[in-house]
């Protein structure tokens, strides 16, 4: 364990010494909140990436490898490939022609100030849930970790308390690196974060491999069911007429439907319309490097999202050819677990590291992006239009630390409710929450980018509004009568974006834009 804390001890310090660095020179929200347009397409490539995996990711990709057996999950990675190319080459260009802060400035210049003041309070809402979900899964090795040290099973109690804890410490650590050093400190964080996290799971991979008897060959046997290494997976239920095979492959997670069609809208809201994300792109030099970074990012995805499953494969393997060890009940625990009492000393730091990392990550331009989009869109939008650079700046600060508050507080509600739930599964979770409302954003967005004399505030307002509804109604969000149960097929999380994006660019695009309007 020395060894361990040792390893942990070395990243910290590396965290705080870039977190400081990088805090030099800011004199308003521009530098804190794009690096003052001036960073690398590489360095941006490696934070999105950093950003992408986050904790959920990080554990919940090998729980879904260990369940499956397969690699349909990766078949999602196709459409962010698509998406990623569409936001490159549509999105960003508009973003930095208008020279905006927050991206929801864009929506105010093309439509008017109530779709910017909906579309950032949209924003918002969903990334503090999202965040904060995502927040609370960096507890679970925690946990572990206590019981492993101890030997106790810890109660439900003290599941949440030990959760809680580790909320806390990580959000601290991450909010004072950030506060000082803004977006520059986020990014090149998310650079070494990277680095950790590669070094990491080859490292775990190694392991598991080296500890399964007979290995390639023992693989190979215990993966030799229907259904193990399939990539594709066309979601088509035998004996079910057009409407059933339809009603099969909306509610199916991973299908060759949803990577082509579903993921790809997904990307474009998480990748185009989120100021979480979009804020690195815009801190690259002009838009052709911020389209370099996104796009290449989508293709260096697939190869790592297939080697998080394929490690989940090889812990289902290794845990069948060693039956004398107990396995966790619960698949989100399976890499956790094998983490702490599995791996030697010293490479267990470095994955409890890389753990960190993505959950450090994720969190850091979470806080960032909060803060940016509240500065930019309401204490300057509308309660201090003359706000001074250094006031702007000093706000934006002191909003991380409110957001910061605010994750924990959602992180511990989803540890008390995933605690007394222990059947929910871990990525819908994660990639589920903004499902309900980035189809709204999508398509107040395309609106503006694929048209020029369609929408307005109040058509886009009721869009959106239509937007959330329809997929809260396709997901069984809301009741429904008895009747409509049979006939409305339940929607998986990744058809939820593209369902809220065509129904709100529909309402939308019925309403003519103010240069129209006054003709």
């Amino acid at each position: 364990m020395v060894i361990d804390a040792l390893v942990l001890v070395v990243y910290f310090l590396a965290i705080f010494a870039i977190g400081i660095w990088s805090g030099k020179k800011q004199h308003d929200l521009e530098d804190y909140a794009l690096g003052g347009r001036a960073l690398p397409w590489w360095a941006i490539l490696a934070s999105i990436i950093a950003a992408e995996i986050s904790a959920a990711t990080f554990l919940g990709a090998p729980g879904e490898g260990y369940a499956t057996r397969n690699f349909t999950y990766a078949q999602l990675c196709i459409g962010t490939i698509i998406g990623r190319i569409v936001v490159g080459k549509l999105f960003l260009k508009p973003y930095y022609d208008y020279n905006v802060v927050s991206i929801y400035e864009y929506l105010e210049k093309r439509f008017g100030h109530a779709t910017r003041q909906m579309g950032s309070f949209v924003f918002l809402a969903s990334r503090v849930l999202a965040s904060g979900t995502r927040l609370y899964f960096a507890g679970i090795l925690l946990v572990i970790a206590w019981q492993f040290m101890t030997g106790h099973t810890a109660s439900n109690d003290q599941v949440v308390f030990l959760y809680t804890t580790a909320l806390i410490v990580i959000t601290l650590i991450t909010t004072i690196y950030t506060t000082i050093g803004g977006l520059k400190a986020v990014v090149w964080t998310d650079v070494l974060q990277a680095g950790i996290l590669a070094v990491s799971i080859i490292a775990a991979m190694i392991v598991l491999w080296t500890h399964i008897p007979g290995g390639a060959d023992q693989i190979a046997a215990e993966l030799d069911q229907p259904g193990d290494w399939v990539f594709w997976s066309w979601g088509l239920k035998e004996g079910e007429n057009l409407w059933g095979q339809f009603k099969s492959i909306l509610s199916q997670e991973y299908t060759i439907w949803a990577a082509f069609l579903g993921s790809s809208f997904v990307t474009m809201a998480t990748h185009g319309t989120d100021q979480d994300m979009v804020q690195r792109m815009l801190a690259a030099r002009n838009s052709t490097s911020g389209a370099k970074a996104v796009i290449l990012s989508g293709l260096i995805d697939l190869p790592i999202v297939l080697v998080f499953l394929f490690t989940g494969m090889l812990l289902y393997v290794f845990y069948q050819a060693n039956p004398q060890y107990q396995i966790p009940e619960r698949t989100l625990e399976i890499f956790p677990h094998f983490i702490i009492y599995h791996l030697p000393a010293g490479i267990r730091g470095l994955l409890v590291a890389g753990l960190l990392a993505t959950a450090m990550g994720s969190l850091s331009t979470a806080l960032n992006s909060l803060a940016t989009t509240t500065a930019r869109d309401w204490y300057q939008g509308v309660f201090r239009p003359s706000a001074q650079p250094g006031e702007l700046l000093k706000a934006a600060k002191w909003l991380t630390v409110f957001f910061s508050i605010l994750l924990i507080v959602v992180g511990a509600i989803t540890a008390w409710y995933t605690v007394h739930h222990p059947e929910v599964r871990i990525i819908p979770i994660a990639l589920g929450i903004f499902g309900y409302t980035y189809g709204s954003l999508l398509g107040v967005f395309l609106l503006g980018m694929l048209t020029k004399r369609r929408g307005s505030d109040l058509g886009n307002c009721l869009g959106m509004v239509a937007g959330f509804l329809t997929v809260g109604f396709l997901s069984k969000l809301f009741p429904l009568p008895d009747s409509w149960q049979t006939c409305i097929p339940e929607m998986a999380f990744p058809w939820r974006v593209t369902a809220g994006t065509i129904a709100t660019f529909l309402v939308g695009i019925c309403f003519p834009s103010r240069a129209t309007a006054n003709k």
